[in-house]
């Protein structure tokens, strides 16, 4: 089995077409397909921030409709999941940029746009185990005791990471390291907290390496475990990168 995983991508499709074609693939047909038989692996948050999110759901959903990408919801695509159904949510932290790209488009194709990252998201499973257990992906990550099961508090671990319960200034939850007290056997690689780089820890990799903060779009190689990365095309915010030993 062999996996490249993306970090997570944010509406960069521009750093996404690179990054796959630094990796080998090729996009003669319009997505990205590795002529080799590597399949994409996605930790989730495709949209928000990014100038380019419904281009990011559109080619997701075409690769997960022939089953040639592992995707996993991130907090982001749960936030975008509820305003579809109708739900109240604070059109805010980065959900205000998806809803400007949907509210430029005729109805019918804003309707076309829900039922595809709808369908895309009921069908995908809160993490995936691969390779016989010896691979998961979590956007937030999860630990060895919650692997194997379906509860909402591994929802709440996966979408969110280890929250403490505590608010940062930004209004966003207060994460605590799990990465560090991970003994698990299997490799977990997520996202979800922006590092400058590739953060390997015990069998962890943290892979949002913050493309859409003007960091890099990365990728992690499996089984090689080779980190392959390009620079972002957006502005460099410095404060939204954690400092991590």
């Amino acid at each position: 089995m062999k996996i490249d995983i993306i970090g997570d991508i944010h509406g960069c499709f521009n750093e996404l077409k690179e990054l796959t074609l630094k990796m080998g693939y090729e996009w003669s047909m319009g997505l990205p397909i590795h002529p080799e038989g590597r399949k994409l692996g996605l930790v989730g948050d495709l949209t928000d921030r990014g100038p380019h999110s419904l281009k990011t759901v559109s080619t997701v959903f075409e690769l997960f409709q022939k089953d040639s990408v592992y995707y996993v919801p991130g907090n982001h695509c749960n936030k975008l999941y509820r305003y579809f159904l109708g739900n109240k949510v604070k059109i805010l932290h980065g959900l205000e940029t998806t809803v400007a790209e949907l509210s430029s488009l005729p109805q019918k194709e804003r309707n076309r746009f829900r039922e595809m990252f709808v369908k895309l998201y009921e069908q995908a499973p809160l993490y995936q185990e691969l390779d016989e257990g010896r691979l998961i992906i979590a956007h937030a990550g999860i630990k060895e005791n919650l692997i194997g099961k379906q509860t909402n508090r591994v929802k709440t671990f996966v979408l969110y990471g280890d929250i403490s319960g505590e608010i940062n200034e930004d209004g966003t939850p207060v994460r605590r390291d799990w990465a560090r007290d991970y003994k698990g056997d299997a490799w977990i690689v997520y996202g979800h907290t922006p590092v400058k780089e590739v953060r390997i820890v015990n069998k962890t990799a943290n892979i949002d390496t913050g493309a859409v903060f003007g960091g890099k779009l990365s990728a992690i190689r499996y089984p090689e475990m080779e980190v392959v990365s390009v620079t972002s095309g957006m502005p460099l915010v410095k404060e939204k990168f954690r400092v991590m030993e």
